[in-house]
């Protein structure tokens, strides 16, 4: 079908904003990593912008070699994967039931959920029933909280009453029990929603933060981020590098750069293996009855 000018114009326009869009994300992330990749008096000058000046690799690898960055990363990793994992697996649970219409109380549970969404727990209350739970200075304390989210798992349940009702009546005509149905039937069609959601999930546990703060006392168990937080703004580790300067190619400039690009880009990487199935299953966030 030919598309008159103004569809053209439209579409370009979308192309436009859209790109506009993308190249406000990637520059700061490219100017980091020139930063990363560029002299100390260079960076330090303002002179780097998209590209490094005076390149040279000495930044990273300092923090390559940097043991306590990359046990917060593995603790980071850690998290992501088991918090993910429960996560997605808690959140199928709770929504299958809450999708299938012969569960009477489904609409008073599902309000019940859905009012969390609007009032979020209190901290202090928080705080005391962590404590009280003896997860405190515990990884637990960064997964068990946020095991279940909300909007991800009325994500799934929207979905999951999508599906046609005939699958399930075809199923119990074979004897498959509910369990049978959810993870022989309708988990293997779910793979753009299941992928979705728990790239979501992934997002949350590799940003922890606020937690990490309010429950972690122990440096030995801090996640990534709050290793960057430490350098960011109490950067002892990095701050006697400013008095070797003429002996190294780095300074704390160049290292908080090469700090975040290491933080951000492992959990940025993931996207190109998920977007096929990312960009179907993001369209499935609204409630059905």
């Amino acid at each position: 079908m030919k598309r008159t000018a103004g569809e053209k114009g439209f579409q370009i326009l979308n192309y436009v904003l859209l790109a506009a869009a993308a190249l406000t994300m990637i520059i700061p992330l490219l100017h980091l990593l020139a930063v990363s990749l560029s002299s100390p008096i260079a960076a330090d000058s303002k002179a780097v912008f998209l590209l490094p000046v005076e390149f040279t690799t000495a930044s990273w690898e300092h923090i390559l070699q940097n043991a306590g960055l990359w046990q917060s990363f593995g603790i980071t990793v850690l998290i992501t994967v088991v918090g993910t994992a429960l996560s997605m697996l808690f959140s199928v649970l709770t929504a299958f039931p809450l999708s299938r219409r012969e569960f009477l109380l489904r609409r008073p549970v599902m309000l019940a959920i859905v009012i969390t969404m609007i009032f979020n727990a209190p901290m202090i209350p928080f705080f005391l029933t962590v404590r009280e739970l003896g997860m405190m200075n515990s990884l637990w304390a960064l997964i068990i909280p946020g095991v279940i989210g909300t909007f991800n798992m009325i994500i799934l349940r929207t979905f999951f009453m999508g599906l046609p009702k005939e699958l399930d009546d075809s199923a119990r005509i074979d004897g498959c029990n509910d369990f049978r149905i959810l993870f022989q039937m309708y988990l293997p069609l779910s793979k753009p929603v299941l992928a979705t959601v728990s790239l979501f999930y992934a997002v949350g546990y590799w940003n922890t933060f606020q937690r990490a703060v309010l429950f972690l006392r122990d440096p030995g168990l801090w996640p990534l981020q709050m290793k960057l937080r430490a350098y960011l703004t109490s950067p002892e580790e990095l701050s006697q590098v400013n008095m070797l300067l003429g002996d190294y190619d780095y300074n704390t400039t160049t290292l908080k750069a090469a700090t975040i690009i290491f933080a951000s880009v492992p959990i940025i990487l993931v996207y190109p293996y998920l977007q096929k199935y990312f960009v179907k299953g993001a369209l499935l966030g609204s409630l059905k009855e």
